[in-house]
């Protein structure tokens, strides 16, 4: 497709976007009337919403318009599955220059409308305006099929901590990036396109999860504000993590120890949840801590010490272009 965004018009360009969407069973009316129809059998909504701007979240040469759009849709689709719901439907906020090449916000619909449907959901409207950097805001939506929602506050002393989904890949990817590199490309990919275990979320609702959340700023982040909400303290053993071969050789190349992006490396939407010590886990979880006594000081700590190292983000950090995950 030949043209830039201005030349195509806004209507043109809506019509472009919405000829690329597929659609499910959830969705009674999508994209073309003032608001779209989504089926919510439970009679509750799990609804959550997420920015992407350009320079922030987002590079143009590190990343295509398809890879933004599977990354954009993720990240809120795992927000939804870590409440325990099953993603149903998504809204796309789009800001664009005039002077932008049509085949890149179309490229990004591309990317949105197949990560949902690895989700099982479906994109159902949204809209679109110029403006001078690209901004990607996305709303998703979820159905917990008549489960409670997994909150953050839940948390018992002497549940375990679990794991599944990847830890500390795409901050790895971004270590990468940041050298001018593309290999290895498992990492480079994982920071591009995150692929979070969708079909955990609301399977760990159904195990009895009392606690979960997805890893978007970090482990130690993230579950902190589960300690915080639940008002414990976690510890984590980081002999039970994972850290492949390469992910050791890429720490050895940057002078990085590769825990720290395991613990603190943000953006692979990992899904993490305590559950009761007797609940039996299926091979996909991996269990990494334990839930200790309720504290006035709710804290996670790493083989019984505070992790002191820097680390997680924060879009308001004195610092936010060197922490782990910023583009």
């Amino acid at each position: 497709m030949k043209g830039t965004v201005g030349e195509l018009g806004e209507f043109g360009l809506i019509r472009e976007l919405t000829s690329r969407l597929t659609t499910t069973p959830a969705v009674r009316l999508g994209p073309g009337d003032d608001a779209a129809v989504v089926s919510a059998p439970d009679r509750r909504v799990v609804a959550s919403t997420d920015i992407l701007l350009e320079g922030r979240h987002f590079r143009r040469d590190w990343s295509t318009a398809y890879d933004v759009g599977r990354k954009a849709a993720a990240q809120n689709l795992a927000d939804i599955a870590a409440m325990g719901a099953v993603p149903t439907a998504l809204l796309l906020g789009l800001v664009v220059p005039a002077e932008l090449p049509v085949t890149w916000p179309t490229e990004l619909m591309d990317g949105i409308r197949d990560e949902c449907q690895v989700a099982g959901a479906a994109v159902v409207g949204g809209d679109v305006v110029r403006g001078d950097v690209i901004t990607v805001a996305i709303t998703a939506l979820g159905d917990l099929r008549n489960h409670e929602p997994v909150l953050r506050s839940g948390a018992q002393p002497g549940d375990v901590v679990a794991v599944t989904g990847w830890l500390g890949w795409s901050a790895a990817g971004f270590a990468v990036l940041s050298r001018g590199f593309r290999s290895p490309r498992a990492f480079v990919e994982a920071h591009r396109r995150p692929e979070p275990p969708y079909h955990a979320g609301p399977a760990a609702a159904g195990l009895g999860a009392t606690a979960m959340t997805d890893v978007s700023d970090g482990l130690i982040a993230d579950l902190g504000h589960i300690a915080e909400a639940s008002k414990v303290r976690i510890d984590l053993r980081s002999a039970a993590v994972d850290i492949p071969t390469q992910m050791h050789d890429i720490g050895q190349a940057v002078g990085v120890d590769p825990l720290q992006w395991v613990l603190t490396g943000g953006e692979d939407h990992a899904i993490v949840a305590t559950f009761p010590p007797d609940v039996k886990l299926p091979a996909r979880w991996k269990v990494i801590g334990e839930v200790l006594n309720r504290s006035a000081l709710p804290q996670v700590t790493v083989d019984g010490a505070p992790w002191t190292s820097t680390g997680g983000w924060d879009h308001f950090g004195a610092d936010p272009a060197a922490q782990d995950g910023a583009p």
